[in-house]
């Protein structure tokens, strides 16, 4: 199986006990619940299916839980669609009743964007599909008056992004608030916040989740043109977050299609440098939604986000509501393995990853793991922990080593599915301690064998997860028969 991890959104299409067991043999390591469709008791009927399944399968799944946010969208037309002509004259009204939209005028279910907007600026409908130029802005009266740009067909409830950004809508809505209260009842693994606009949207939504008992680690979609105008905007999100998407649909449409390539290796990097698992979105294999097979242009827009050094890739229509759910999930996997065979070990990981390390014991013990892991192809790396640092900072090296993730925490467990190339395994462990190694060898010995792994590296780090000043680093053959060394005889 892939390194990569594969988020999977759940939908008509995938809501079934079959098809959800299928997606997770094929490879699907998270679900994602899109709260922008559903019920609460749909949502949650899901996330204790997608766990009764896990459980069955002997392995463990990551539920997120991504809210719906500030989505600013038109109201409703009269006959539920329109025509626009390029040229034409549109209005949108923030005092229109919500249902007698027609060719000339639609109202908006958010009006505050009538106080965002100027002259000149554009306005993208429908992901950049309408665009409207504004040619006047009366706050009293609540309208914007614009031309038509492009000709097509504008129907219900679309979306509207403001060219470059700016928009002032909070992050979190009263119905994100309510959301994240069900996120707690689910017991959510990942918590995803949309459009935050800086670090203090993030705090702010990690508080209201931690009030409501929600423990999940938070995602920042990054959909906002403000957040990557500058490296200082990008980093103070990252560095606010436990996790990064970036969500190509509505920051492509704010900052352009030319713009988002370099802008989501920006975000792949900087999350990186600041050791955050990053998950990159967006019709990733959007033919999928109606064909079995990805084109050539999807297979190498998946490979290249992996190279860049994504952690996880997510399916969304493809698999929620398309004829191939499983295919394509089996096709991320195949396109993973492809890209991943051919990625060379980073020689120089330790220099981008010591700069995290505050601990000089940390910092030895984890530069003896990756100079082990790198030196010898047939050796396993088993990590034991109580707050998952270590896994989280083995897994930004994209070592080819196999890490097993240890602990007796199964929602620690959950959380440690979105990091790339970490299995996480229940382990507790029995006995005196001098028994601990024995132990973890025959938890591991029938995985560690299909893997043609012939010695393990067991590490406990305990003193930089509250467990004491325990650094140490062994070396365990499967037969047990080799010395336990210590971690310096190890890097040598």
């Amino acid at each position: 199986m892939c390194k990569t991890k594969i988020v999977a959104t759940l939908g008509p299409a995938s809501e079934s006990r079959e098809t959800l067991t299928k997606l997770i043999r094929a490879g699907a390591n998270i679900v994602r619940l899109n709260f922008s469709h559903g019920t609460a008791q749909e949502h949650i009927a899901r996330a204790h299916l997608v766990r009764e399944i896990a459980a069955e399968l002997d392995t463990y799944v990551g539920v997120l839980v991504d809210l719906q946010g500030p989505k600013i969208r038109i109201s409703c037309f009269e006959n539920d669609a329109v025509q626009l002509n390029q040229g034409d004259t549109f209005t949108l009204s923030g005092t229109l009743d919500a249902h007698v939209g027609n060719q000339e005028i639609i109202g908006l279910d958010y009006p505050e964007l009538i106080q965002d907007v100027n002259k000149d600026d554009i306005l993208l409908l429908d992901d950049g599909r309408i665009q409207l130029k504004i040619n006047q802005v009366d706050t009293n009266e609540q309208w914007i008056k614009t031309t038509v740009l492009n000709s097509g067909k504008l129907s219900n409830r679309k979306g509207i992004n403001l060219l470059g950004g700016g928009l002032s809508a909070p992050a979190l809505t009263a119905k994100d608030v309510q959301d994240i209260e069900t996120a707690a009842k689910i017991r959510a693994d990942f918590l995803a916040i949309s459009f935050p606009r800086n670090a203090q949207d993030i705090e702010y939504a990690r508080s209201l989740a931690r009030k409501a008992g929600c423990d999940a680690k938070i995602v920042a979609k990054v959909e906002r043109a403000e957040v990557v105008a500058t490296k200082e905007a990008m980093d103070d999100v990252i560095i606010a977050s436990d996790i990064i998407m970036v969500a190509r649909g509505d920051l492509g449409v704010e900052i352009g299609d030319a713009r988002l390539p370099m802008v989501q290796k920006s975000l792949i990097n900087r999350s990186k440098y600041w050791g955050k698992p990053v998950i990159t979105a967006t019709q990733m294999l959007e033919s999928m939604i109606d064909n079995p097979l990805p084109t050539r242009a999807e297979v190498l827009d998946v490979a290249n986000a992996i190279i860049d050094g994504t952690d996880a890739v997510m399916l969304s229509a493809e698999s929620a509501a398309g004829k191939y759910p499983i295919e394509a999930v089996e096709a991320m996997v195949r396109i993973a393995e492809g890209a991943e065979h051919e990625l060379e070990c980073n020689h120089d990981c330790w220099d981008t990853l010591q700069h995290l390390c505050s601990n000089p014991g940390k910092s030895f013990a984890l530069s003896s793991m990756i100079s082990a892991s790198r030196a010898h192809q047939d050796l396993g790396v088993a990590i034991l922990t109580k707050q998952g640092e270590t896994p989280l900072l083995m897994s930004r090296c994209q070592s080819k080593a196999k890490i097993w993730a240890l602990s007796d925490n199964p929602a620690l467990l959950a959380q440690m599915t979105i990091l790339r190339g970490v299995e996480p395994l229940y382990f507790k462990a029995e006995g005196a301690k001098v028994e601990l190694a024995s132990q973890v060898v025959e938890c591991l010995n029938q995985k560690a064998q299909e893997a043609q792994i012939s010695s393990i590296l067991m590490t406990q780090l305990d003193s930089i997860e509250g467990m004491g000043e325990v650094n140490a680093c062994r070396l365990l053959s499967l037969n047990m028969t080799s010395q336990i060394k210590p971690a310096k005889e190890i890097a040598a």
